[in-house]
C-alpha cells in the first residue's frame, strides 16, 4: 500500500494542461450520456456481477438505483448492525424504512445532553424527533431498536468534574435520560462523550457510564457508547480508549460504536479505513475475543476527495460521487491492501483530485472480514453503518 500511496502523492503533485471542448466535442460528449436504471431488480447485486474489483464507472451509474425488492428484508449478516440517520440527509430516513429489517438498531442523530446547573440536565433536539417515522420503521422491521445518538454538548471541564465527582449528579443525569427515553418511546441511547474529555478523568467517565447503563437497563433500555479508534491513525500509538477501559465497560454496555474511518489526512491522501488499521483497533480493544460481538465497526458510506492544488480534502457523498462518475468517467483502481477503490479525475481549473470511495466491493470485503467465524481481520465483530443515505444506493450485504 505504501507504493500506491507514493504514486498517488506524485499524481497529486503533478499539473496538467488545460483544455476546452469544441462544439462538436460537446455534442459527442452529450451523446454518450451514461444510462441509469430506474426499475427495481429481480436479483441482488451479488448475483448481478456488481461486487467486483474491476468495477466500471458506467456500471455504477447504471445500477446504483436498482436494488432487489424481493430481498429487502433478508439479512446476510448474523451480527449486530447499527445504522445512523441524520436530519440533514432525508434519504437516510427512507433507507431505514425500506431496509430496516437488515438492522438490529437504528440511531437517529437528534439529541444533545446539556447541563444547566447543579443536578439540572436537559435533552435538546427533541424538535427533530419524528414519531411517525419511528412507527413506520418499527412496523416494517419487527424487533428493530431505535436508539438515538445522545451527544454531551457544550460541557466544560468544570461540568464534567462536578458530575463525575458527585453520585447525586450522576443519578439525576441517569433519571433524565430514562425519562426522555420513556416519553419519546426510544429503546435506549448511543452516548457520545468519550472524545470530549481528551484522555482526562477516564476513571470518572467509566464510573458514570456504568451507573447510566445500570439505570437504562433497569428500565429495559439499551446503553451503547461511541468510542474513538484505539490506535491513532497513521501511528502505532494507543488512542484515548484502550483495552483497559473496554474491559471495564464491556460487561455493562450493550455495544461500542467504533470510529474506524477517516484514517488519512489532507497532507497524506490515502484510504478511509485500511483493513490493517481496523484489525489493530479491534485487537487492541479485545485481544482474546471475549467481547468481540459488542464491537460495532464503523463503515463509512461516504468517500474523501483530495485536492492537490489546495492541499485539502472534503467528504463526498453518493449524489456527488455519481455526478463525478458521469462527468469524468474515471478508472476505478482496487487497492488490495487497504481493500478500497481509488480514482483520479481532473478539474479544468481545480487541478488533479484523488478520491477514495466505498464501493460495493469495499463493503463486501468488510462483511467477509467481520462475519462471525470468518477468517478475516476481526471475526465476530458487528457493523456500524455510518450515516444511512450518504451512499449512492442501498448497501445490501447487511
Amino acid at each position: 500500500m505504501r507504493v500506491l500511496l507514493d504514486v498517488l502523492r506524485l499524481a497529486l503533485a503533478c499539473g496538467f494542461v488545460h483544455a476546452t471542448l469544441s462544439k462538436s466535442d460537446a455534442k459527442k460528449a452529450a451523446s454518450k450520456t451514461l444510462l441509469e436504471k430506474t426499475q427495481l431488480a429481480d436479483r441482488p447485486v451479488q448475483e448481478r456481477g456488481l461486487v467486483v474489483m474491476d468495477v466500471q464507472a458506467e456500471d455504477v451509474v447504471l445500477e446504483y438505483r436498482s436494488y432487489c425488492s424481493a430481498r429487502v428484508r433478508e439479512r446476510h449478516f448474523d451480527g449486530a448492525v447499527l445504522g445512523y440517520v441524520t436530519p440533514w440527509n432525508s434519504h437516510g430516513y427512507d433507507v431505514a424504512k425500506t431496509f430496516g429489517s437488515k438492522f438490529t438498531q437504528v440511531s437517529p442523530v437528534w439529541l444533545q445532553l446539556k447541563r444547566r446547573g447543579r443536578e439540572m440536565f436537559e435533552v435538546t433536539g427533541l424538535h427533530d424527533v419524528d414519531q411517525g417515522w419511528m412507527r413506520a420503521v418499527r412496523k416494517n422491521a419487527k424487533g428493530l431498536r431505535i436508539v438515538p445518538r445522545l451527544l454531551f454538548e457544550n460541557w466544560t471541564y468544570d461540568d464534567f468534574r462536578s458530575v463525575l465527582d458527585s453520585e447525586d449528579e450522576i443519578e439525576e443525569l441517569s433519571k433524565t435520560m430514562v425519562q426522555v427515553a420513556k416519553n419519546q418511546h426510544f429503546d435506549g441511547f448511543v452516548v457520545e462523550v468519550w472524545s470530549q474529555l481528551l484522555s482526562q478523568k477516564q476513571a470518572g467517565l467509566v464510573h458514570m457510564l456504568t451507573h447510566v447503563a445500570e439505570a437504562l437497563h433497569q428500565a429495559r433500555l439499551l446503553a451503547m457508547l461511541v468510542i474513538p479508534p484505539s490506535v491513532t491513525p497513521g501511528t502505532h500509538q494507543l488512542g484515548m480508549f484502550t483495552h483497559k477501559e473496554f474491559e471495564q465497560l464491556a460487561p455493562v454496555l450493550d455495544g461500542f460504536s467504533l470510529m474506524t474511518y477517516d484514517y488519512s489526512t489532507a497532507q497524506q491522501p490515502g484510504p478511509n479505513a485500511p483493513l490493517s488499521w481496523v484489525r489493530a483497533c479491534v485487537q487492541v480493544l479485545d485481544p482474546k475475543s471475549k467481547w468481540r460481538s459488542k464491537i460495532l465497526l464503523g463503515l463509512n458510506f461516504y468517500g474523501m476527495d483530495y485536492s492537490a492544488s489546495k492541499d485539502a480534502r472534503e467528504p463526498i457523498v453518493g449524489s456527488r460521487y455519481i455526478q463525478m462518475l458521469k462527468e469524468h468517467r474515471p478508472q476505478l483502481v482496487w487497492d488490495s491492501q487497504a481493500a478500497e477503490h481509488v480514482l483520479e479525475y481532473k478539474k479544468s481549473r481545480g487541478g488533479r483530485h484523488i478520491v477514495f470511495y466505498p464501493t460495493l466491493k469495499v463493503h463486501h470485503a468488510w462483511a467477509v472480514a467481520v462475519c462471525p467465524g470468518a477468517a478475516g481481520p476481526c471475526p465476530g465483530a458487528g457493523c456500524r453503518g455510518l450515516h444511512l443515505g450518504a451512499g449512492p444506493g442501498p448497501r445490501l450485504f447487511l
